[in-house]
């Protein structure tokens, strides 16, 4: 083990070890490069010199070159993994207390009715409990739906915060988002002395709740529900613009609660808590995501300035209230603190299923591969759960001076913010809220989160490493932020898809990793974003290896070598070795159990038939002006059917999906071929050494598919595959199996 804190600190925040495994996964890439150089010259030497099926034999070369540069370009995530370990304990012998940098929190919500605005509010309250000083937290929300009933939501958690904060210091609260405490069957985990106390907070929690879910009943705030003259000024917006519309209105700034004001019960100051909901024209693009969240970068530095920002997703709660902590045992080192645009935690998620069937913790790009890309100082910007250094939106780490605010006379370092609810402050936060301040200036460009892709986040990320920034994991044994996931299959996808789309935006510019990226960083980091962004063409070889071969099959052609073959043998080292070694990361290093394992394959396939084979759709409309890029939210809402039949762990098909439609012809297709095989081997002389490989991709995938076959035929709930999507499924593969021998002879 390496520790570098040791170097210049008798008190080290944080030190890493090189993950045993490196070695030996050198040797294996050596091993394995050679069967692909093998592989790879048989396949030439048979289109030269044997080809019998040209069409064919150009296909599987195809996918096989597919599928080796992804496996090139992912080995980067091998070469160097590390783990890391952080001392808070030792960060107060490091810095005061008092000299604690501020910390800025971005929440970001779009839409109340897929986004529950008593969600929003306890995500907020998780991250105004950390641990931490309070005069030094700001909480900012952006609400880029314009929601009244999400501002509602914020003003009653912001009166229920002052109980709730000083609840959570005084008894020590390891979990400090509410809905969690008071889930828990009883209050004997929190070992509290006093029971009494206890059942008051959860009464005004529940209080709280049934407001917040009276308004969104009703869809707006009536004065009923408004105690003061004060709190119906915060709703003065909605009642004098009959035009307010989530797509077409002003500026919402208020702060609900300021640290120079405001205190708790106990006496002792409250953090801030800002709601912002920027300006909107239909006239003007907004830019997703990426533009409400420059337009917090703006707004937090008129306001407060903090040095540090964590951005959160409105669904991921704190889980961690040392987690600000952790993050400073890297922003705070005396030798590469300055260098780190950015702490990332991984996503984590509470109430997966235990053998998480949609593969919603998505292991690998989350946790596996961050430790290869902090071996080589490039972990990625996943979206939520960064703490990110300021200065790291404004230009590389040797940048000075930048004016982030055009059309102001000074910096945001000239502004008093003595008062952060005085009236110049905040008519300079509503000026850099305008839609059209950024016009004519750098922001999103080479300033803040930038455009060009609806991955803002890893897009960002990529950009700030490339100015010079180095970024680090920290993935510490007790989470430090939970969320919600997806639990139906149609969700999970249609996520999956519009990460697919803002990736192969970033790998089709001109900032793709391959060149801008290697020039401006290293042959890895390119290597490693590289193999991120052009992710979705894992759907060519899962088509072509999903169906190629079946449909073949079906029409007496053979496409690879018999048994006795030695070539055979090259072909089952190269499939078994991919996934001996998967399986024995995934298992015997980070402990994901077998079905856990085999799922995530299982998805693979699943998505390379369907999300990332219409992202490419989508993708290639946008480009050419077909269609315009579409920032789809997941809902958040929980349907009780759907959570019972995630919680028994059967899949659920019940949309009538484009999806559904692709998977169930794959699904088919190979049920079919499968079906030939065995037939024509027992009842037709048929040869198995020459239609063994084949005959196991059929049956590879018919195993994989056995949730599907179930959801057509046996089952009777509302996640059964609808009649629909089976007809037309039945229809198309039909077409395809009786079609596909005029193709291919």
């Amino acid at each position: 083990m390496e520790n570098r804190g040791e170097k210049n600190s008798v008190y080290p925040l944080n030190s890493y070890e090189v993950h045993p495994r490196t070695k030996p996964t050198r040797v294996f890439m050596f091993i394995y490069l050679c069967g692909i150089i093998a592989l790879l010259y048989h396949h030439l030497t048979s289109l030269i010199f044997r080809s019998n099926h040209l069409l064919p034999s150009i296909l599987l070369l195809i996918a096989d070159l597919v599928l080796s540069f992804m496996w090139v370009t992912s080995q980067a995530f091998r070469w160097c993994p590390i783990r890391r370990k952080v001392y808070p304990e030792n960060l107060s012998k490091v810095v005061k207390e008092e000299d604690l940098p501020a910390l800025d929190v971005f929440i970001c919500t779009a839409d109340p009715y897929k986004e529950p605005p008593i969600d929003v509010v306890n995500t907020a309250l998780s991250v105004l409990a950390f641990d931490y000083p309070s005069n030094k937290i700001s909480v900012y929300v952006s609400d880029d739906g314009g929601s009244q009933m999400t501002l509602f939501a914020l003003m009653q958690g912001a009166k229920f915060a002052r109980e709730w904060l000083p609840f959570c210091r005084k008894h020590n609260l390891s979990k400090r988002c509410p809905k969690v405490v008071f889930n828990q069957h009883d209050s004997d985990h929190l070992q509290l002395d006093s029971l009494d106390e206890f059942q008051k907070i959860k009464t005004l929690y529940e209080e709280m709740t049934r407001k917040v879910e009276h308004v969104m009943e009703q869809g707006f705030v009536d004065d009923d529900m408004i105690d003061n003259e004060k709190e119906r000024q915060f709703f003065i917006q909605w009642k004098v613009n009959d035009g307010f519309t989530r797509q077409n209105h002003p500026t919402v700034i208020q702060v609900l609660m300021e640290s120079l004001k405001d205190v708790g019960v106990s006496g002792t100051p409250l953090p801030n808590l800002i709601y912002l909901s920027r300006e909107k024209s239909k006239h003007i693009h907004h830019k997703f995501k990426a533009g409400a969240l420059n337009a917090l970068i703006r707004v937090s530095a008129i306001m407060t300035s903090a040095p540090v920002v964590l951005s959160l997703d409105c669904d991921m709660y704190c889980n961690n209230p040392q987690a600000p902590r952790l993050a400073l045992c890297h922003l705070l080192d005396p030798t590469e603190g300055s260098k780190t645009a950015f702490v990332q935690f991984p996503q984590r998620y509470r109430g997966i299923n235990p053998t998480d069937i949609y593969n919603n913790e998505v292991t690998r790009p989350f946790i596996i591969n961050p430790e290869g890309l902090d071996g080589i100082g490039t972990t990625n910007y996943v979206g939520t759960g960064p703490f990110i250094n300021r200065k790291a939106f404004y230009g590389g780490p040797s940048q000075s001076n930048v004016n982030i605010f055009p059309g102001f006379s000074g910096d945001e370092g000239d502004l008093d913010r003595t008062t952060m609810s005085s009236r110049l402050i905040l008519e300079a936060a509503n000026k850099v809220a305008d839609c059209n301040y950024e016009q004519g200036t750098n922001w999103g460009i080479t300033l803040g989160f930038r455009y060009g892709s609806l991955v803002e986040d890893f897009f960002t990320g990529y950009r700030m490493q490339c100015e010079g920034w180095r970024s680090i994991f920290c993935n510490p044994k007790t989470p430090a932020f939970l969320g919600d996931f997806p639990i139906s299959l149609n969700d999970s996808l249609v996520q999956v898809k519009r990460w697919s789309v803002g990736l192969i935006e970033v790998g089709f510019s001109k900032y793709c990793p391959f060149t801008f990226g290697t020039k401006n960083r290293s042959l890895l980091m390119g290597m490693a974003y590289g193999f991120y962004a052009f992710w979705p063409i894992w759907a060519i070889p899962t088509i072509i290896y999903g169906l190629l071969p079946q449909l073949c099959l079906i029409h007496d052609i053979y496409l690879f070598p018999k048994v006795p073959d030695q070539w055979f043998y090259l072909y089952a080292y190269l499939f078994s070795a991919t996934y001996i070694q998967d399986l024995i990361e995934s298992y015997y290093v980070y402990g994901i159990n077998f079905k856990k394992w085999w799922n995530e394959q299982r998805m693979w396939l699943i998505r390379g038939a369907t999300c990332y084979s219409f992202s490419f759709i989508e993708f290639t409309l946008n480009r050419i002006g077909i269609s315009a890029p579409d920032f789809s939210l997941t809902s958040k809402v929980i349907d009780n059917e759907q959570q019972k039949r995630y919680d028994q762990e059967i899949f659920d098909f019940g949309v009538e999906s484009p999806f559904f439609v692709s998977l169930s012809i794959f699904a088919l297709i190979n049920l079919i071929s499968f079906s030939f095989g065995i037939v024509k081997v027992i009842f037709m002389d048929g040869k198995l050494e020459e239609i063994l490989v084949q005959l196991f991709l059929s049956g590879f995938v018919l195993v994989n598919s056995l949730p599907i076959y179930e959801a057509m035929v046996l089952r009777k709930d509302g996640g059964r595959m609808p009649t629909r999507v089976t007809l037309i499924s039945l229809l198309i593969a039909l077409l395809l199996c009786y079609g596909a021998g005029f193709a291919m002879k």
